[in-house]
């Protein structure tokens, strides 16, 4: 039926080959879609065009699929493998249809006729270039037109062969289809409708929407009422002209605003792919699958990471735009507007944030005005709800501006549904570590500059793997109906709404992302290694020890995951040592005993980031076997209790979330009971023989718990035993605490170097209860705060609650 598209398509064989380099979604298609090769297969695609038909054949045959251009035989019938939807343009006459409604009608017959068929009909989207063009651009009218002439097409392949993206997607059942609709031809013209706007979803997700003029979207942002209104009290409150109000607004916006280029992103993809090759072994990325699908339904994507490093923005990006999306407009802090990063990082999407709104209403409208902006045009965007990069490991305290924002945009009527992706990032190796303890020792943090850039340039060498985990997604227009049944009811699309309930729920909300970020953790290499040598009193442990004490945390997650989204490691406990090796993170010495590995005491103070990365994987299991270790016996319902009145604490501070606390904590005491760790006896559990290895490796497992619970035990000592005392005070107090246990116990721990712990502590304890302020503001201890003491004491070793209780005694009360 498509003879002369066939016989073109073979002539351009051999000329098309150095034209085209592709980029294939998803990498590994057969696998990936669960394409089955027993059963009858067929392609369709948007555009009968000689040369993407030419492309597709070498395509598919690099994957091992069927020959495009072969014909399938049903039942003695022969069938063409591929349809095409429409026609090219053409210079001369008038666009013909294609013959796909025929071929549709005739393949629903065959499967209506023979149920058995189940035929596998796979979409194929094929993008000359990604660039989503510019809106009223003579350009994008030549090269980017749907269904090109031959002459554009050419033109499109010349510029653009070299950036193709090759989208493959999941299989349409053709039996179900016909059992549920017929095979008439109005079922045809369903399938052919479904299938133009499906191919429509894949371009505007791989491109984004076309990009407006920069002084046009300056311009409409100035004429929008808000920001009109925001300019007229800016020259009222500083008694200026209106024009030099507005004047000040776009120098704002100027200094704001992304100057998005495509061919920014075509070096940037390149530059990138060499700079990872140098950087990492890899680059390991799970549930991608997951924002592809939501891509294509349509759904606005805020991408909410984790902040680690300055390689999230690059790398997030990168990972993104690798899988067939747009890359997002990112939220970057001013601090990394210098040149020529800063030129650089607008052209690829970046638009700059001040650190503080505050007093400041025209720059706040401004930003919001353009965010607002960027969602009703249907672009991405990126931002980081910590604020800044976490200095200890741990994921910081949620900044709530950019989410009231997102909200707020919301609240002004965009039709597309909002959908936040929480994305954890993971690194063996930050290059900032080394800088993070030096600031949180209370040293200056370093400005970032065009040297900074070059010296790290320099420094470059392999950092092991990087890892992109996209977490659950949260759906805003859900999320609203479920807490605000009525939130419709406050859209307004001019005026900035902030309806009583907007503050409450996006605190909630930014809880939630940031424990939907750490339930997409990724057990590495450096991390696990970090968990086992940083509870030894020496940072070394014997090889044979260290491999079974990473044997049993990997078993730890597979047989009781924290949550099905953690990834953890494929490699074996031993491979993973010798990867740790080979990044010079740990030593290895051999004696007429056998091998140990070590750390050096550098290395020990940096490699509590990377356990911090985790810790709240094993935090309750590590509560859970200091009770046991702690004690002689303890019941099940003992350690319930102690779990109930620490989870709360820990949810608030680690960002932890189980569906069931209790149910997690008692299949990880049976784990610990079947693999030896953990003695059941008679009303209770103990520990095993102390001479045994599985005390040794319970031991090692409690002390992932031990620099928590003595934080929190010095602060309840604190406000138990010297009375009421103003929140500056006790936060002051607590820190020199940590400053003094630290000089007696050798401790090397980040976290009690941050300031901000100990006031997440306390706004923990006031939520819980446990403490309350009296009507000069100071901090008082109720009576349920000794019952909490007391539980925290008896999971702690004796020496080092000694060691608090002489610091700050015991009242006489």
């Amino acid at each position: 039926m498509f003879r002369p598209v066939k016989l073109f398509a073979a002539l351009l064989k051999w000329p098309i080959w150095p034209l085209l380099k592709y980029k294939i979604v998803p990498e590994h298609p057969v696998t990936e879609l669960a394409l089955d090769p027993g059963r009858p297969l067929f392609y369709i695609c948007a555009t009968e065009s000689a040369a993407d038909f030419a492309a597709i054949r070498q395509i598919c045959a690099k994957l091992g699929l069927p020959d495009p251009a072969a014909d399938v035989s049903l039942h003695g019938s022969l069938h063409p493998r591929t349809l095409f939807l429409e026609k090219p343009h053409s210079l001369l006459f008038k666009r013909g249809h294609t013959h796909a409604l025929a071929q549709g009608q005739a393949l629903l017959q065959a499967h209506l006729a023979d149920p058995a068929l189940n035929a596998q009909l796979v979409p194929v989207a094929l993008l000359w270039g990604r660039a989503p063009g510019k809106e009223n651009s003579i350009k994008w009218l030549l090269g980017e037109a749907h269904a090109p002439n031959w002459l554009a097409k050419l033109l499109i392949v010349l510029i653009s062969g070299r950036h193709t993206l090759v989208r493959f997607s999941r299989a349409v059942s053709l039996q179900q289809m016909a059992a549920q609709f017929g095979a008439s031809e109005t079922t045809a013209h369903k399938l052919l409708r479904m299938s133009r706007f499906h191919f429509y979803r894949q371009r505007l997700a791989a491109t984004g929407p076309k990009l407006v003029n920069r002084a046009q979207l300056f311009n409409a942002l100035l004429a929008a009422p808000a920001l009109k209104k925001a300019i007229d009290d800016e020259a009222k409150s500083k008694r200026i002209t209106v024009k030099a109000a507005r004047q000040e607004a776009r120098k704002l916006l100027l200094e704001i605003a992304a100057d998005y280029r495509a061919s920014t992103l075509r070096v940037g993809d390149r530059v990138l792919r060499w700079l990872w090759n140098k950087l990492y072994k890899g680059i390991k990325v799970n549930n991608a699958d997951m924002l592809r699908e939501l891509a294509q339904k349509g759904h606005e994507i805020v991408y909410v990471p984790c902040h680690r490093s300055h390689m999230d923005y690059l790398l997030l990006s990168y990972v993104i735009y690798q899988q067939g999306l747009a890359p997002p407009h990112i939220a970057a802090g001013i601090n990394l507007n210098f040149w020529p990063a800063g030129p650089i990082f607008r052209r690829g999407g970046a638009f700059f944030i001040r650190r503080s709104f505050s007093g400041n209403k025209l720059y706040s409208a401004v930003f919001r005005e353009y965010l607002c902006q960027l969602f009703s045009k249907g672009y991405s965007v990126k931002y980081y709800t910590e604020g800044g990069r976490s200095r200890t490991g741990r994921l910081l305290q949620p900044k709530t501006g950019m989410l009231a924002m997102t909200l707020q945009s919301m609240l002004r009527g965009i039709e597309r549904p909002v959908t936040l992706v929480p994305v954890y990032l993971g690194y063996e190796h930050v290059m900032e570590v080394n800088t993070y303890l030096r600031e949180l020792k209370g040293s200056g943090k370093q400005k970032e500059s065009v040297w900074g850039v070059l010296k790290a340039i320099r420094n470059l060498r392999d950092y092991g793997y990087g890892y992109v985990n996209f977490g659950e997604p949260i759906t805003l227009n859900t999320y609203l109906s479920q807490q605000v049944p009525d939130w419709k009811h406050s859209i307004h699309p001019l005026e900035v709404q902030k309806p009583q309930w907007l503050n409450p729920l996006v605190g909630s909300l930014a809880d939630h992302i940031m424990q939907r970020i750490n339930q997409a953790a990724a057990l590495n290499s450096i991390n696990l290694l970090a968990l086992c040598l940083l509870a030894t009193e020496r940072h070394t442990m014997a090889r044979s020890e260290l491999t079974q004490q990473l044997a049993f945390y990997l078993q730890l997650q597979r047989a009781v995951p924290y949550h099905q989204q953690v990834s953890v490691p494929e490699e074996s406990a031993s491979e993973l040592i010798d990867h740790a090796l080979s990044l010079q993170k740990v030593q290895q010495h051999n004696d007429s005993f056998g091998a140990l590995i070590s750390l050096s005491d550098d290395n020990a103070i940096l490699l509590s980031y990377y356990r911090n990365n985790i810790l709240h994987l094993f935090i309750l299991p590590a509560i859970i076997a200091s009770a046991i270790l702690h004690q002689r016996s303890v019941s099940q319902q003992q350690l319930n209790a102690v779990m109930q009145q620490l989870y709360p604490i820990l949810q608030q501070e680690l960002f932890i979330e189980l569906s069931s606390p209790e149910l997690y904590c008692n299949a990880v005491l049976q784990h610990l009971v079947d693999t030896g760790l953990a003695v059941q006896q008679q009303g209770g559990y103990c520990a095993p023989p102390q001479h045994s290895q599985a005390f040794s490796m319970l031991s090692l497992l409690a002390h992932n718990a031990e620099h928590s619970l003595q934080r929190y035990a010095m602060v309840l000592q604190l406000i138990q035993t010297q009375g009421p005392q103003s929140r500056a005070e006790l936060e002051k107090h607590s820190h020199q605490l940590a400053q003094r246990l630290l000089s007696l116990h050798g401790i090397t721990a980040p976290e009690y170097y941050d300031k901000q712990l100990f006031a997440t502590l306390l706004n923990a304890l006031k939520d819980k209860g446990y403490t309350q302020t009296d009507e000069h503001s100071r901090v008082s201890a109720t009576p349920r705060l000794a019952q909490l003491n007391d539980t925290i004491a008896g999971l702690l070793r004796s020496e080092v609650l000694q060691s608090i209780h002489s610091i700050v005694p015991a009242s006489d009360d």
